[in-house]
């Protein structure tokens, strides 16, 4: 494997209580890729808990940023790295074993230009699971327009791709996740290259979503989820992402 520095984003609000288990997800990845570098960026988006004492206490970078628009968020975490491979993964996720020595692999083999992971939930349930289906569902005009089933969880491609393709869209407060993984595919087919997912390696997710507002929550608020999935509905994102705790 050829030595890199991987560039780890976090971005995290109020997050004290889920980012301990994601640091430590990613101390123990490290451990599998002892050539290479591993920096850790924690964007402190307008916290108010201890979510950066313990970061730092991780040896994070931590940058202060108080945007209410995630892909703000991510990009400005993005902008304070040094690594030569970014790789985005939220507060409330956990690396599992492999992660980080299988992003390299990949990429390594040219025949990726990034990509993203299989997500886990912490706990399932019917209505988790009915949920899911839903979420799916939506995003099957996005998938047949790209011609392709795109994975979200945890992004991963070398840091000039994702520069390319200007990082995540500033436009969006919502829906960011794959409207970069299209952008991201479609620089990798003109290239002729693929758009990848983890086979080896999974993220570990939190249900806090569901412990909040109910496992079926999504199912009988149709009107609101459509509403999230247009990407520019400041309300439904406020009252389900931006706002809440």
């Amino acid at each position: 494997m050829t030595s890199h520095t991987f560039s780890i984003i976090i971005p995290a609000h109020n997050e004290e209580k889920y980012i301990t288990a994601c640091l430590e997800s990613i101390k123990r990845a490290e451990q599998e890729v002892p050539d290479c570098r591993v920096e850790i960026i924690v964007a402190a988006n307008r916290c108010t808990d201890k979510t950066a004492e313990i970061s730092e206490k991780f040896g994070a970078q931590v940058i202060d940023n108080q945007d209410k628009c995630i892909s703000m968020i991510r990009n400005a975490g993005v902008r304070a790295a040094a690594g030569d491979i970014i790789v985005t993964i939220d507060a409330d996720s956990c690396m599992t074993k492999g992660s980080l020595k299988e992003i390299a692999e990949m990429l390594e083999s040219g025949k990726y230009v990034g990509g993203g992971t299989r997500s886990k939930f912490e706990r399932v349930s019917l209505g988790i699971l009915c949920s899911g289906a839903y979420v799916a569902l939506n995003l099957i005009p996005i998938m047949w327009k790209n011609k392709a089933a795109l994975s979200g969880g945890m992004f991963w491609c070398y840091k000039r791709d994702f520069e390319k393709i200007g990082g995540f869209d500033e436009s969006l407060i919502s829906l960011e996740d794959m409207d970069f993984a299209a952008r991201l595919n479609k620089l990798g087919v003109s290239r002729g290259q693929k758009y990848g997912t983890l086979k080896k390696s999974h993220i570990l997710t939190s249900s806090r979503k569901f412990d909040e507002f109910g496992d079926w929550y999504l199912i009988k608020n149709r009107k609101l989820t459509k509403r999230i999935f247009t990407g520019k509905d400041r309300e439904a994102a406020d009252g389900f992402y931006y706002d809440v705790r």
